[in-house]
């Protein structure tokens, strides 16, 4: 207990080292942007005049090292400042934004899993029997296909032709919980094709290996039955790969929820990164990237603590 006490304490002082190394490569490489915000906020009349008053209010005028550690200091404190173009809060527009995206990957997976898992495990029982190739030559065409190739034929079937789901639109959960899961299915059935695929795989060939060791022969012989046998023995020690893929995947399925969004017209971090780098809005590009960093170093953090709890060969090492 002491020494996965002591691993959470140093990963947590790793993690928030590679948070500070994450906010200054974001804040710089969003500057190196062409183009001024303050063109962005007086439109296409700005007199030089004007726009060099502008920038000098926002503080753009300043070296770019000054300029950072005053976001640096503002950001620590919980202020991520406010948008040049909209003047809302960033924090604000963010905490509308964040819950789109996170009940669209959680469905996501939840859709990913739900379908990889028993497919996998049907597959790795009758290895090259018709489920197993079925199974593997879809996965291919799943791993193969972007999010918007699957997403237009999908809106065409369900939304246009059968009218089973909406094209678009967006209701918020707390608002009605039904209509938020009927708007949020076909999305999520979208952003979760290529998780399927890579869940598959993973875990397919995981059990195959863990079927052919001795335990597994030792509890065929004590006559427990093929289910028995899979859900006791076999599954949890296959599922290390699968973890790993599933922390990984985070990354991919932040950039595919940006296609997915702006497909089926959803409010989430996606869209509010695209339009704000349009609009060089540099304090809410910043502060959406800089989110969803922490995110994905939160979400790996947690699966690296998991991996003590699923894995005996982790937890003694």
């Amino acid at each position: 207990m002491k020494t996965l006490a002591l691993k959470v304490f140093t990963r947590l002082i790793i993690l928030t080292g590679v948070l500070l190394v994450v906010s200054a490569g974001v804040f710089f490489l969003i500057h190196l942007l062409p183009g001024n915000p303050a063109y962005a906020i007086l439109g296409p009349g700005a007199t030089p005049s004007a726009v060099a008053k502008i920038t000098k209010q926002l503080g753009l005028n300043k070296p770019l090292l000054t300029q950072y550690l005053t976001w640096l200091g503002r950001m620590i404190q919980g202020n991520l400042g406010t948008s040049y173009i909209t003047n809302q809060s960033v924090s604000s527009a963010i905490g509308h934004a964040l819950p789109v995206d996170i009940e669209l990957v959680i469905l996501s997976q939840i859709i990913s899993f739900a379908v990889a898992i028993p497919l996998a495990m049907a597959a790795s029982q009758r290895s090259g029997g018709l489920i197993d190739r079925t199974a593997t030559a879809m996965s291919l065409g799943g791993l193969s296909l972007p999010a918007f190739v699957v997403g237009v034929p999908l809106v065409l079937v369900f939304a246009v032709i059968i009218h089973w789901f909406p094209a678009t639109g967006y209701t918020p959960l707390l608002s009605n919980p039904i209509s938020n899961l009927h708007d949020m299915i076909l999305p999520s059935i979208t952003l979760a094709i290529g998780s399927i695929a890579i869940y598959f795989r993973l875990l397919r060939s995981d059990l195959i290996a863990t079927l052919k060791e001795d335990f597994v022969s030792l509890a065929r012989s004590k006559g427990l039955t093929r289910r028995q046998i899979m859900y006791r023995h076999v599954l949890r020690p296959s599922t290390f790969s699968l973890m790993t893929a599933a922390a990984i995947n985070v990354g991919s399925l932040i950039g595919g929820a940006v296609v997915v969004e702006y497909l089926f017209d959803l409010p989430g971090m996606g869209l509010l990164l695209v339009n704000s780098i349009y609009a060089r809005d540099y304090l809410m590009a910043q502060g959406v990237i800089l989110t969803l960093a922490a995110l994905f170093i939160l979400v790996n953090f947690m699966v690296d603590i998991l991996y003590h709890m699923v894995d005996p060969r982790v937890r003694n090492a």
